[in-house]
């Protein structure tokens, strides 16, 4: 299954962000550290490229994910030109505070008291850049919701008399060229319902789980998945959970949920659905930094 989800309001949220990005001194890109590459929007980085401004890449729902892959990620990422990244949680107020520091070097021409530091947070829906938001501000001014797409228009706050920050509408891309990316993102909550089909999704998130992760399928569920595949874990949940049809039949469409939502919460265990040696399997080439320098997009941009 191929997912496309591009809402209409995201054309004029790009041309939007292509605007203010003049007056940005640096973009704090917010990425879903389960799966940072697939949730990397190639837009942001064209923006930002052409604009040659530098990147605080923030892996947000770090405490969902497997250290050891956000630890790739991390040492990946600061291997690129004009980035630097970090690994936190979004609700945790003692990390957010550290980000206005941790964009201060990234823009030495701002570090003083006469030049405010004028930062733009971008990503993705449903990364948690609301949440961020609200934590950097001290007080709820950007709806937080369970569905993606909740935020529609920019905010722009003053945290301090040398800081100044930007909160944009979640922005995909017109076509996600990798349909395992689309699936990804559809395990994660960053598109639509619309969109998707549970039931695939959870097949293919079931699959994944059983190459990587299969201990924890059996902890959480209670039943042996040696032999088994994608459908039989997502029919093991049914039955033992005892979710059926009249008639008796598994349920299916209920099983995919549970499955989608114990992801998604963490009440699986911290689980990473990419790391930069499965992106590289993926893609079938050598897995390299982009270089900001030479505008060349990197091989495994999504």
């Amino acid at each position: 299954m191929a997912i496309q989800w591009y809402p209409g309001h995201m054309t004029s949220a790009r041309k939007k962000a292509a605007e203010t990005m003049a007056s940005i001194d640096v973009i704090i890109e917010v990425v879903d550290a389960r799966l940072p590459e697939a949730s990397t929007n190639p837009v942001v980085r064209e923006l930002r490229l052409q604009r040659q401004r530098p990147c605080l890449k923030i892996l947000n729902k770090a405490d969902l994910a497997d250290p050891a892959a956000t630890k790739a990620w991390i040492d990946y990422y600061n291997r690129q030109e004009g980035v630097k990244a970090v690994a936190l949680s979004c609700k945790h107020h003692g990390d957010v505070g550290r980000i206005p520091s941790l964009c201060q070097p990234l823009a030495p021409h701002r570090n003083d008291n006469t030049k405010q530091l004028r930062m733009m947070i971008m990503g993705i829906p449903n990364v948690g850049k609301s949440t961020l938001m609200n934590a950097l501000v001290k007080r709820k001014i950007a709806k937080v919701g369970d569905e993606p797409a909740v935020t529609k228009s920019q905010q722009t706050h003053q945290l301090s008399v040398r800081h100044a920050i930007t909160d944009t509408p979640g922005l995909m891309w017109p076509k996600i060229e990798h349909p395992s990316d689309g699936l990804m993102l559809a395990a994660s909550h960053a598109v639509g319902r619309n969109a998707i089909i549970d039931e695939e999704v959870a097949v293919f998130l079931a699959d994944l789980l059983l190459l990587r992760y299969p201990a924890l399928i059996s902890a959480r569920y209670g039943f042996p998945v040696e032999g088994i595949d994608g459908v039989a874990v997502v029919e093991g949940i049914a039955i033992r959970r005892a979710l059926r049809m009249r008639g008796g039949e598994p349920d299916f469409e209920k099983a995919s949920i549970v499955l989608l939502q114990d992801y998604r919460t963490g009440a699986l265990g911290r689980i990473s659905l990419e790391t930069p040696e499965t992106r590289r399997m993926m893609l079938g080439e050598r897995l390299q930094p982009a270089s900001d320098a030479d505008n060349t997009p990197a091989p495994d941009a999504a």
